[in-house]
């Protein structure tokens, strides 16, 4: 076994011994209530949550933080470590409501920095993003807005059976982390809801996503620069953007993405399937040692898709002053791929000019449109592998 197996295996042991009825504010468990908190889900709460937090960080002994079942206003809040312990665990029974007023949390709702062991099991953040959204699609002068849930510089983390509602952006955010592992998760947000990524995850190592459902109004699952060993397994995804590797390519110096798993993932009405974007720019970043298998799609408008060529508004694309990505793509695998497109094009590889796609392997795959073969696209694509049957077979 592992380190990082043997970390996890405590969490989970750490989770049920604590999971008893008669928590207090004794014996290394806290409850945010004995702290000042208010449940009338009016209040602002944050005080409090940030005094039990202060409380648990100086305890030199595994600790819990209990949100009991009510609903609690919760501004802007960071709990920053290092702590003294590297177990605490917070156990929420209870929503956490973000202010009505979108303007007041800037770019981070709660926000987690340089902690270790930390495990969030349960509970409701409910972003109230719906405010946002309306600005945002009226084309007003509105603020980019707050991800829901971030850590950052974390190492040892544990996010099991949390539902994230209506986040005004992101939902979720693993930024600069040391093994993370999200597993039963629910994130929903409209289909129509601007840049509300379900999880995104970046400069990060050691990140596994199990057993959860996104349904948002972008990437279910967004892969920036930097992400390495990375797995994504038992999700579905739909409405959305489906899973992204990107957008890369915006810095010139930027980390590479690697050793990525995507496994039995199903996608439904999604604007994409499985997609790796970099913009037209140069970049000495890559992609490389993905794995896509066992993945079911369902009138999916683009079900395999590479854009070296990413320009989401189409103003001031790279691509217009004759400038190629930098991005180097090798080594990918589609394994057991099978569902329907919901346009013609169901497969499109449009790689660099500069750096061709190289090593692309091809199993098993079978996509239809309306019930008949669909086409694939690819463009600078130095050499492609199939074996067994592949539909569409268009220039592979």
């Amino acid at each position: 076994m592992d380190s990082s197996t043997s970390y996890f295996v405590l969490a989970f042991a750490f989770f049920f011994l604590t999971s008893s009825a008669s928590l207090t504010a004794s014996g290394g468990k806290h409850n945010v209530l004995d702290y000042g908190a208010k449940p009338d889900g009016r209040t602002d709460s944050s005080k409090a949550f940030l005094a039990t937090w202060e409380q648990a960080c100086r305890s030199t002994k595994p600790t819990t933080i209990y949100v009991p079942p009510s609903k609690f206003l919760l501004p802007k809040v960071a709990f920053r470590g290092p702590c003294k312990n590297n177990a605490t665990s917070i156990r929420i029974d209870g929503t956490l409501v973000a202010p009505s007023d979108y303007r007041v949390l800037g770019e981070q709702w709660i926000f987690f920095e340089n902690v270790n062991g930390v495990s969030i099991f349960g509970g409701i953040l409910d972003g109230r993003g719906i405010g946002l959204w309306t600005c945002k699609n009226s084309s007003k002068n509105c603020p980019t807005g707050a991800t829901s849930l971030g850590f950052t510089k974390s190492k040892n983390i544990v996010i099991m059976g949390l539902t994230s509602l209506n986040s005004q952006m992101f939902h979720i955010v693993i930024n600069g982390c040391q093994k993370v592992r999200m597993q039963g998760l629910r994130i929903s947000a409209s289909y129509r809801s601007p840049n509300t990524d379900g999880i995104h995850v970046q400069l990060s190592d050691g990140v596994t996503i199990l057993n959860t459902k996104i349904k948002t109004g972008d990437d279910c699952v967004s892969i920036g620069a930097g992400t390495t060993d990375l797995r994504i397994e038992n999700v579905l995804c739909g409405p959305g953007h489906g899973i992204s590797i990107g957008s890369l390519g915006k810095d010139l110096e930027e980390p590479g993405v690697q050793n990525v798993t995507v496994k039995n993932v199903t996608l439904t009405d999604s604007q994409n399937g499985l997609r790796i974007k970099s913009w037209g720019r140069p970049s000495n970043g890559f992609a490389k040692d993905i794995l896509f298998q066992h993945v079911v799609m369902t009138n999916v408008q683009n079900p395999i898709v590479i854009d070296q060529n990413y320009c989401p508004d189409n103003k001031d694309c790279p691509g217009q002053v004759e400038q190629a990505s930098g991005i180097k793509i090798s080594n990918l695998t589609y394994k057991d791929i099978h569902g329907t497109s919901a346009t013609q094009v169901a497969v499109k590889f449009d790689c660099s000019k500069k750096h061709p796609c190289t090593g692309i392997r091809l199993e098993d795959v079978k996509l239809t449109y309306r019930n008949r073969l669909a086409y694939a696209l690819c463009r600078n694509v130095d050499g492609i592998t199939a074996s067994g049957s592949v539909q569409p077979q268009s220039c592979l």
